[in-house]
């Protein structure tokens, strides 16, 4: 766009100097005036037709091995201590490092270190400091301790809260004025410095504090020895003159400069899996102190906008709701490519680059594309790497074969787009607030409200019609992989669905039994006693294009029964204030698989993590004693028959009161151009831009081949314009025979 302005404000200097030569006397009746006319006026549209580059890229990009994609929503957090949403992790986890993550290729997933030596095992003891076997159960289990060592010369990216003078101090931790700083980049002078244990320990200690509002805050204190007591503690201390550095903390220490330790209350098979979430990664008490300075909070400098980490890539330019860019961190280590992966994976590439050095792309564009369409047309342009398939592109995109399978069209193959398809470890649901006089509460009425909600709303139609197939009905919150969820007869929800022995299938109850429901919690045909219809307030961040005909469906939908819906629709940073405050009826929401287990799935109906009351990550504020009990007795066993029949128990009783309309768990489709290598869809575990390759040569040869300029139109424009100007120059010419 740059370039167009420029060559925009050249052709208008051209026409004024040419006006000045119009307007001169000595050639105020010369046919060099009206030929130089003409030539002017037929050359500028082709000037600027010309003009209009067709990349939307700077032309010094054009042959970098740049990555490109997109995001619709500006990220709201990127402090590990603080965010939880998918949009956020696909860039917190490339700049952040726990100490362990997931291998990249091989199924099931399976744990490897990432900056630490090793996985740690636990090591568990009796109440008398006995030391168990590692089949211990949980109510043996007084302590569970973890010692994690990580590997040294790690170094954090560069950054100006490291810069120190010749003299060894800080040079920007003591400001007085930010003039000319908006961003990271601006500070002249960054420094680094070595990871150290004592990093991974301040950022425990950073979930602790009440000002930072963790979200797992609630569910690590169940957990961690000292925790709950240590922020009690942080909560007096900041109203008194105790200092916070000497506040008692048992459940993590520093063993030595490269070695902590983490001890649980009891046994929790489960938690070694959040040694891979970004909570747990390390945060250096320096970036801390340089964020606090009022004059850069005052600029919104922060770390919840400039994060300060130890992974492959680090941000380099932040311009809000516009573009977030990443760049290859300086400092990162020597990290090589897995040298084995699942079965199949060395037939399609994806061990080509076994044991070559990491990462292999040095920059990564995000740009905000709210709608959909313009992103799709961009991708098949080939100036975005990779995309989804929306409904509107679905029957463009997806052909079947014989069988019924799916793969990409003749289209898309003739672009050489590769296709590549996965359940994904998702749950989509509507929430219900529990503590709305309407909606909420455990009375069999309230339940019953719920239930006739839950029927009505048909998400086999919204697969059929929104999603073109791509999902799985859902009748709990555990979805297909995990264990805990179940196929057939035993697996289905016996509220909302029959099971049809005689094909085998479970299906939908009727609209006739939801109005059944419905009358029995008192609504007659959508009315209360008092003659007054039932309207329920609909939240929800869908304010894309595609979002219109998927409420008119949600409307049809709950008139089959008699409710009135009333849409609610704002962006998604309002919509989680909303859902904070339990200032909503209904919400639509969903939660993607931290680590592979159940439990990361149940606790989202918790009581105690109840996100109203809480903080925690139980939106629908859903409070059930005996749910609650059965997964306190869940959540720390290893998988196994008694685990399941707990599993089952806590279904029904989810089941029975609806605090959810279990809608769907989604397939995933991804389409990626063939210069893209390396990538394998990875629905756990969010490390993979590191491990992704682009032939920029072979993107280059597309982008040409693809979007050559259409020069017709010019052509036909000039000699349209120089057809219409003939009378006028035959006019012109023998007017001036005739001065002569």
């Amino acid at each position: 766009m740059y370039l167009l302005k420029q060559r925009f404000y050249r052709i208008l200097w051209l026409y004024k100097k040419f006006d000045i030569a119009f307007s001169a006397p000595r050639l105020n009746a010369s046919r060099v005036v009206w030929v130089t006319r003409l030539c002017c006026l037929t050359v500028l549209p082709f000037f600027i037709a010309c003009g209009v580059p067709n990349n939307p890229y700077p032309k010094s990009e054009h042959n970098q091995e740049i990555y490109y994609s997109t995001f619709s929503e500006e990220p709201k957090h990127f402090d590990p201590a603080i965010s939880y949403s998918s949009d956020e992790y696909r860039f917190i986890q490339q700049i952040y490092e726990s100490p362990l993550q997931y291998h990249y290729l091989k199924r099931p997933y399976e744990l490897i270190p990432l900056t630490a030596e090793e996985v740690p095992r636990p090591r568990y003891f009796d109440a008398n400091g006995k030391e168990l076997p590692q089949d211990a159960t949980a109510e043996l289990v007084q302590r569970a301790i973890y010692e994690i060592r990580i590997r040294p010369g790690t170094r954090y990216q560069p950054h100006p809260c490291f810069a120190k003078d010749k003299n060894g101090q800080f040079l920007y931790h003591k400001l007085t004025k930010a003039d000319g700083f908006r961003q990271i980049k601006d500070f002249p002078v960054t420094g680094t410095r070595e990871l150290i244990a004592a990093d991974y320990v301040y950022q425990i200690q950073r979930m602790a504090e009440p000002g930072i509002s963790c979200p797992i805050l609630s569910t690590l204190q169940d957990y961690i020895l000292g925790m709950e007591e240590y922020s009690d503690a942080l909560r007096d201390a900041a109203t008194s003159t105790n200092p916070t550095e000497n506040l008692p903390f048992p459940g993590v220490e520093i063993v030595d400069r490269y070695t902590y330790r983490i001890t649980l209350k009891t046994k929790y098979p489960q938690f070694i899996y959040w040694l891979a979430m970004p909570f747990f990664s390390p945060m250096p008490e320096e970036a801390i102190q340089f964020y606090s300075q009022p004059v850069l909070k005052e600029r919104n400098i922060t770390i919840d906008r400039f994060p300060v980490g130890t992974g492959a890539y680090r941000i380099e330019n932040l311009v809000p709701y516009k573009e977030i860019t990443l760049v290859r961190n300086e400092n990162f280590r020597v990290e090589r490519y897995p040298e084995s992966g699942a079965p199949g994976d060395r037939e399609v590439g994806l061990l080509d680059d076994a044991w070559e050095i990491i990462p292999f792309i040095p920059k990564v564009v995000y740009k905000l594309e709210k709608e959909y369409i313009p992103r799709w047309n961009k991708f098949l342009q080939g100036y975005y790497d990779s995309s989804g398939i929306s409904s509107d592109t679905f029957d463009k995109a997806i052909a079947f074969d014989d069988t019924g399978d799916t793969r990409a069209s003749e289209f898309l193959q003739r672009q050489n787009i590769v296709l590549q398809t996965s359940i994904s470890p998702t749950i989509y649901y509507f929430g219900f607030n529990m503590q709305d006089d309407i909606v909420g509460g455990y009375t069999e009425e309230k339940q019953k409200l719920r239930q006739a909600i839950s029927i009505a709303l048909d998400y086999e139609e919204y697969i059929d019609i929104f999603l073109n197939g791509r999902g799985l009905s859902s009748h709990s919150p555990i979805p297909p992989g995990l264990f805990g969820y179940e196929e057939g007869e035993p697996g289905i929800n016996p509220y909302v669905y029959n099971w049809d022995g005689q094909i085998g299938k479970s299906a939908r109850k009727s609209i006739a039994e939801a109005r059944q429901l419905l009358a029995e919690a008192g609504y007659p045909d959508g009315v209360d006693k008092n003659g007054n219809p039932l309207i329920i307030h609909f939240d929800n961040p869908w304010n894309s294009a595609g979002a219109t005909p998927r409420l008119a469906w949600m409307r049809r939908r709950f008139d089959k029964i008699g409710i009135t819906m009333e849409n609610r629709t704002t962006d998604y940073n309002r919509f989680r204030d909303k859902v904070q405050n339990a200032n909503f009826q209904m919400i639509s929401w969903g939660w993607h698989a931290d680590y592979p287990d159940a439990e990361n799935f149940l606790f989202l109906l918790y009581g105690p993590n109840g996100k109203a009351k809480y903080g925690g990550e139980n939106a629908a504020n859903y409070d059930n004693s005996e749910y609650n009990q059965l997964f306190e007795q869940m959540k720390n066993m290893e998988n196994s028959p008694e685990r399941l029949a707990i599993i089952r128990q806590m279904k029904q009783i989810l089941q029975r009161d609806a605090p959810w309309v279990f809608s769907y768990h989604p397939i995933s489709f991804e389409l990626a151009h063939q210069w893209v290598k390396n990538r394998k869809p990875s629905a756990i575990g969010g490390t993979y831009l590191k491990y992704i390759r682009v032939d920029k040569k072979l993107r280059a040869e597309n982008r040409l081949a693809w979007n050559k300029p259409v020069s017709w139109p010019i052509w036909a424009f000039l000699g349209l314009f120089i057809l219409g100007t003939i009378p006028a120059a035959i006019t012109i010419w023998k007017r001036e025979h005739q001065r002569n």
